[in-house]
């Protein structure tokens, strides 16, 4: 794949507009092709279709006709993917519809990704656990950043991160929001909590609102941040004691569970401490 496609900082309009990659057959750049020579894409980010909004795109299309042409590319000869437009493809197979018009398009695995992604994410049409797998998706497949994503999809960074962290969840409690059974404001409350899908059947069974997780959650959270104190060895004081007097600085000595190694830890208040410790380590 080239250096251009390795990135995603390239915005709808750009990954669709370019001429060049149209195989054109009449002088309107659409075909009409077998619906049956139409599949779907493998890498489409929605997988979730809700009949009842199909079943009404059904409705207009028997009405009015396909307004708008389903984006493609070719497979083989007589075979094609869908870009764009896998809504209307699905209605139109329920509508009874025999042929589609079509854009034919020349494009990377990455651009269709992409394409499939902002389309979804324009429109709204994704639930959140798909639009955390597509993003998790694109930047581990593309090579990219999180700045080429945010200029991808014009999201912020801390929104996409926090779609990303939903996949720390249990896969149940995924379920439950592409369910819509839990909301994106209590997913994100459960994050980092041990019981989690224990809290997430709570939300459901008593209607919890989101305010009441957090704090459930929060409660959850400092419980399972306490660590017990442990008493230090007198003898590890001791030694502290006697090697910050030596060299002027805080310590602090730690030994692992069976003693036979650990680290010494030496605490700075201000630069010049660390530039005199880095000194005198040198010398060493």
């Amino acid at each position: 794949m080239n250096n251009e496609n390795n990135k995603l900082g390239r915005g709808l309009a750009s990954l669709l507009s370019s001429r060049k990659d149209v195989e054109k057959t009449d002088s309107s750049n659409i075909n009409i092709v077998p619906i049956t020579s139409i599949r779907s894409n493998k890498n489409q980010p929605r997988k979730n279709f809700k009949e009842q909004e199909l079943e009404e795109l059904a409705k207009s299309i028997k009405s009015k006709g396909i307004l708008q042409p389903i984006i493609v590319r070719k497979t083989n000869q007589d075979s094609y993917e869908i870009v764009a437009g896998e809504r209307r493809w699905r209605a139109a197979q329920i509508a009874g519809v025999h042929d589609l018009p079509v854009v034919i398009k020349n494009i990377s695995d990455l651009e269709v990704m992409q394409i499939a992604l902002i389309e979804n994410i324009q429109r709204e049409n994704l639930n959140p656990v798909e639009e955390a797998k597509a993003y998790k998706v694109l930047l581990k497949q593309s090579n990219s950043n999180y700045n080429d994503l945010i200029s991808l999809v014009s999201k912020s960074r801390s929104h996409i991160s926090n779609m990303i962290r939903l996949l720390d969840l249990d896969e149940e409690i995924l379920k439950l929001i592409e369910q819509e059974k839990i909301s994106m404001g209590h997913a994100r409350a459960l994050i980092g909590v041990p019981n989690a899908l224990e809290l997430a059947n709570e939300i459901i069974d008593k209607k919890l609102s989101v305010r009441e997780v957090e704090k459930t959650s929060a409660q959850h959270k400092k419980r399972n941040n306490k660590k017990p104190k442990l008493t230090k060895d007198a003898n590890i004081v001791d030694l502290e004691k006697e090697l910050s007097e030596k060299i002027g600085l805080k310590t602090s000595i730690h030994f692992n569970q069976e003693g036979s190694s650990g680290s010494i830890t030496l605490y700075y208040s201000d630069l010049d401490q660390l530039d005199d410790i880095m000194k005198r380590l040198k010398k060493v």
